[in-house]
């Protein structure tokens, strides 16, 4: 994860020295105060302060290798274990747990509609020491995705998938909240991918792993023992990420007592102001809920979330129906979702590089529709199964991209944290509806699902263009304000500019919208 750390744009280093004391501040320091003065006090200094660029490029590297990797290779299982459904379901689940009309439509759905409810606990992170936070829901969801192996009805498994959203979303939603407590505006985009590139990586791993588990013969129905093999690991990672995973990136334990000074300036740096807030801020949790920016956010992730939900779940299905056996379709979709994978990676480091998140996010949209549309009108196989790459290279790249747009945009923790939370309230409302646009009595091409998904792809398209608008429209009124930010060096590490002024609505006057 070392190569993450080129990407965040760092200037050359200065002859600066590390700590620039001014004479009022010296003075300030020799006067006697109490200990939480003391504390505010020493968090102003440090922001004022020159970085070493040297320092930074440590800390972000040392991130880079402890806490991405950790939160990576959890949504892998995460997303293993929620999608890995679709894989049970043509080794043999339909027949044992004797599934017909829509039930396993509902299985589906049961999930999202716990995983909405409980949407509220992406601001947990904020609450709760975000090591315990995460142990708690690694390990819940790891023995209810375990005990799917044990379920003999279908109203069991309805009773599990229902605990499952729970639990998960507890976890996921969050991350990208959490990422942005370590990383900075220009620097979290590429890091939210990789994150979220897991989700592709998963279903990679799940056709392949599927494969395997589903062409031996054992004692145990191969569904049971594919549930059993994906959910045991996430068990044994509960303990790794309580002890693994810092609360902030001042109080990790793999940085020196320099780093993480700079890692708290930092922190201070992100949110424009003196010091970091701890707890929520319930004024800016409405400010945020009346933000259009953020129900422009919220409604891209829904219409994206309309495929997103519903290709890796029924792809397998699509396969078969297309002519392959169900063997050979579990390792068909492996292909499509690793070529995903690349894509997010890459589109996301360009976004990053750029600050162009809207215009990378209309040419995947553009990409996945047209995936959609070719599923949807075209009947030979060969072009149908090229479709399904173009639709996982736009889907779930954009998804990559939304997420951090909205937590670019939104100036403290607590408001990129409402953001969040209503992102993820209204955007997984879309697996509601994907989940429920493929009928067994469509197959083999499932035209209306089909058509559906492309229609809603090109839709978070025309949104995110909708939100670009409005975005150059705020900027021009910010630099109307506080005048142009071309002559400043903004948002750098080591820079010093003027983000300690705090502005309106938590911003300082050199901040801009990431368009």
């Amino acid at each position: 994860m070392g190569f993450l750390s080129r990407f965040a744009r760092v200037p050359p280093p200065t002859a600066t020295d590390f700590v620039e004391e001014d004479n009022g501040n010296a003075q300030r320091d020799s006067e006697k105060a109490d200990v939480h003065d003391k504390e505010l006090e020493s968090t102003t200094h440090t922001h004022q302060r020159h970085v070493v660029p040297e320092i930074e490029r440590r800390v972000v590297r040392k991130l880079d290798f402890r806490v991405v990797p950790l939160v990576t290779a959890l949504y892998t299982l995460a997303f293993l274990d929620r999608s890995n459904i679709g894989n049970a379901r043509i080794a043999g689940m339909t027949k044992d747990l004797r599934l017909v009309g829509n039930d396993y439509q509902w299985l589906l759905t049961i999930f999202y509609i716990a995983y909405i409810v409980f949407e509220w606990q992406a601001l947990m992170w904020k609450i709760v020491p975000p090591h315990m936070w995460l142990a708690f829901t690694v390990l819940g969801w790891g023995i209810i995705a375990t005990c799917q192996a044990t379920t003999q009805t279908w109203s069991g498994e309805m009773a599990l998938r229902f605990l499952l959203g729970i639990f998960e979303a507890g976890f996921g939603p969050g991350i990208p909240y959490l990422l942005s407590f370590f990383y900075l505006r220009h620097e979290v985009g590429v890091r939210i991918a990789v994150f979220l590139s897991a989700a592709p990586l998963a279903t990679t791993f799940s056709g392949a792993l599927a494969y395997g588990i589903t062409s031996g013969h054992s004692h145990l129905a191969n569904w049971r023992l594919l549930f059993l093999v994906e959910g045991l690991p996430t068990i044994c990672m509960a303990p790794v990420a309580y002890f693994f995973l810092p609360d902030t990136p001042d109080q990790a334990r793999f940085l020196t007592e320099e780093e993480k000074v700079v890692a708290k300036a930092r922190g201070v740096r992100q949110v424009g102001g003196t010091k970091r807030v701890g707890g929520i801020v319930w004024k800016e949790v409405g400010m945020a809920l009346l933000d259009l920016k953020c129900w422009f956010t919220a409604f891209m992730y829904f219409s994206c979330n309309v495929g997103f939900s519903s290709l890796p779940v029924f792809l397998p299905t699509i396969l078969t129906d297309m002519g392959f056996n169900a063997i050979d379709s579990q390792g068909l979709t492996a292909p499509p979702f690793f070529c995903s994978f690349l894509v997010t990676i890459f589109s996301t480091w360009v976004a990053d590089k750029t600050q162009q998140r809207g215009l990378t996010i209309m040419v995947l949209t553009t990409i996945g529709g047209i995936g959609y549309v070719l599923l949807a009108t075209v009947k030979t196989v060969g072009v149908r199964y090229f479709g399904t790459f173009l639709a996982a290279s736009g889907i779930f790249p954009s998804i990559a991209n939304i997420l951090p747009w909205v937590t670019n945009n939104q100036g403290s923790d607590t408001r990129r944290g409402a953001g969040i939370m209503l992102l993820n309230l209204i955007g997984q409302c879309g697996p509601l509806l994907g989940t429920n646009v493929f009928p067994t009595n469509e197959a083999p091409r499932y035209i209306k699902g089909m058509a559906i998904s492309a229609a809603f792809t090109f839709f978070t398209g025309v949104l995110a263009f909708g939100l670009r608008c409005l975005l150059v429209y705020e900027n021009r009124k910010l630099d109307q304000k506080y005048g142009s930010n071309k002559d400043r060096v903004v948002n750098q590490p080591g820079a010093r500019g003027v983000e300690s002024e705090v502005g309106e609505e938590n911003y300082g006057p050199t901040f801009r919208y990431v368009l």
